[in-house]
């Protein structure tokens, strides 16, 4: 039987299971995402009282060979973080986007420190906004679909094609080469060079989310 213990993770989701348990959605730090039953976890004598919470660090253990696991012991790994208001928001679309788009057990050891980071970050009162795209493009990296910047031309405009990329153009509606180089160097140093970055990342983000709108853009618009 697979067993891991105590590795680094933070809580993406939960929901009611059967009449006392929880299955849980884990971002673990080596293992990526991974689903857990977190058993009697609702009962008032749980092992698990108060410990499966959002955005706080935790150390895990689960097993089991099925693709839903059996959660072991839950210890904590630091202090929860404080987010309110925006910034709350903001976390949850960080954990529905993960939910979304990554695929179950695969490792994303880096992209599990830049999800610590931005929920640092957020936690520090930064600007949300930049954040949320500095993390949609690390994001994109980690899942094999980066940007290649490479031979963008200050000057040109440029439209973005999911499968072929930047492809040059001559509409001023579309990415100027200035405000692409400054995405590339994780610049965002103006408005322009912010809603352009956002408008590339909902293009590149687009067909990993899929047709079902994120429920957090119902609630705040990022």
């Amino acid at each position: 039987m697979n067993r891991i213990d105590l590795t680094p993770i933070y809580v993406l989701h939960t929901r009611p299971f059967r009449n006392t348990s929880l299955l849980v959605d884990l971002f673990s730090e080596k293992y990526g995402r991974v689903s857990v039953v977190a058993r009697s976890a609702r009962g008032l004598k749980s092992r698990y009282q108060n410990k499966l919470q959002l955005f706080t660090p935790l150390l895990a253990s689960w097993f089991g060979n099925r693709e839903l696991k059996s959660l072991g012991n839950i210890e904590f790994n630091g202090t929860p973080l404080r987010l309110n208001h925006q910034n709350l928001f903001c976390a949850f679309y960080l954990n529905e986007l993960l939910m979304r788009v990554l695929h179950k057990e695969d490792s994303y050891s880096q992209l599990f420190g830049y999800y610590h980071d931005a929920l640092i970050s957020l936690e520090n009162n930064h600007d949300i906004t930049k954040i949320l795209r500095l993390f949609e493009k690390r994001l994109l990296t980690a899942l094999g679909y980066a940007f290649h910047f490479e031979k963008i031309i200050s000057d040109r405009y440029y439209h973005f094609d999911y499968q072929h990329g930047f492809v040059v153009c001559d509409d001023p509606s579309k990415f100027l080469g200035s405000d692409l180089i400054f995405i590339s160097e994780e610049n965002f140093c103006s408005e322009k060079v912010l809603h352009s970055a956002k408008k590339l990342m909902r293009l590149a983000l687009a067909p990993l989310i899929g047709n079902n709108p994120l429920n957090s853009n119902i609630f705040f618009k990022h």
